[in-house]
């Protein structure tokens, strides 16, 4: 089981990362937006990040940037989970900071394995 903050300001899809989540076991800690993540991720130190791009004031690779540079969140892996899919949005997203992108829609059936993939200590495969 691990603690997962999950910044991200749809209550829609805050909700569904929750309860798949959940419902492998993990704790899941949830952030309306950027500085409310930063806050929570210093607080509790969680094992994951999962970050939206797309969020109200500060957008994900502002909050991206902003976490990996507090030192003792440098090594927690982020994984952008967002709709930005043009070309180029990976890679701005690696480049800020992220360790991973999930594009949304999500897949409930992969997601949890998409996420587990980026804990530390798993291996990288999915389920």
């Amino acid at each position: 089981m691990a603690t997962i903050l999950c910044i991200e300001d749809n209550e829609q899809n805050q909700y569904l990362i929750r309860y798949l989540l959940e419902k492998r076991g993990h704790a899941v800690v949830l952030a309306g937006d950027g500085s409310e993540g930063i806050r929570l991720a210093t607080e509790l130190l969680p094992e994951l990040i999962l970050l939206d791009i797309q969020l109200p004031g500060m957008d994900g690779y502002q909050v991206a940037g902003i976490l990996k540079g507090i030192p003792q969140l440098a090594a927690i892996p982020i994984v952008a989970v967002t709709s930005y899919a043009m070309v180029g949005d990976r890679e701005r997203a690696i480049a800020s900071g992220c360790s991973a992108y999930i594009e949304k829609p999500i897949d409930p059936a992969a997601f949890p394995g998409q996420v587990e993939e980026h804990l530390p200590g798993q291996s990288r495969k999915a389920d």
